[in-house]
This record gives C-alpha cells, structure tokens and sequence, in this order.
C-alpha cells in the first residue's frame, strides 16, 4: 500500500473509506514498503500530527518487509524503467513498486505516478 492511501485512510477521506473496506477485508494481506511507512511519519510530523497514530496504524495492519540488497537492486531497476517514462517518478515510489512486484501483490493508491501499471488498483 502506498503513502497516499495511508494518509487516506489516516485522514478519514471519502477515498480513506475505500482503503478501510479494503483493509478489514480477512482475504488481503496488506504490504507496506518501509519507505512508505517512512513518508507518513514524515507528513505526520510536518502538519505537527502524532507520527506514532500513523506508525502503529500501517504496523498493525500491515506487513512492513526489510529492505535487503535484492529489493534494493529492483527498485533501482524501477527507477530507471520509469523515470524513462515519467521524468518525476521518485525512488520512493521505485520502492513501492518493486516491492509490489517481489511479493507478487498490488499497489493501492491514488498517485498518479502509478496510473497505468499493471500493479496498481487506482483508489
């Protein structure tokens, strides 16, 4: 799952709505990049919010897997693959989406930068 869902969710949005029925969801298993555990806790602490309420959110209802060498290696693969595309992709999201792609799972998320690839489901 991505930042932008998270904060969805966290904010209570019409959007953060359709993250939560996903979530509470028993057939999803949820996967958030650490990166993106690490986004939120940064907008959290920016708009002076609890950075711990998003912290055991994301932990409680996901898995947050390492990163090791391997993932390392794929989202600087993404990166390259989409920055050749879309000039303003971030390693970031290279991240989210090469962890998407080495667990076999999809990316939850209404940013933009993922429109388009097979690995979204677009909130």
């Amino acid at each position: 799952m991505d930042s932008y869902a998270w904060i969805e969710y966290l904010d209570g949005s019409p959007r953060g709505a359709r993250v939560r029925d996903i979530l509470e969801d028993p057939h999803n298993g949820i996967i958030t990049s650490p990166v993106t555990l690490a986004e939120v806790v940064s907008k959290f602490l920016r708009n002076r919010r609890d950075p711990r309420t998003a912290a055991t959110a994301i932990e409680d209802n996901s898995t947050v897997p390492p990163i090791d060498s391997t993932l390392a290696r794929l989202a600087g693969e993404a990166h390259s693959e989409q920055r050749k595309k879309q000039p303003d992709f971030g390693l970031a999201d290279s991240f989210v989406l090469a962890t998407a792609r080495a667990k076999s799972s999809k990316i939850l998320t209404g940013d933009p930068h993922f429109k388009g690839l097979s690995e979204t489901v677009m909130i």
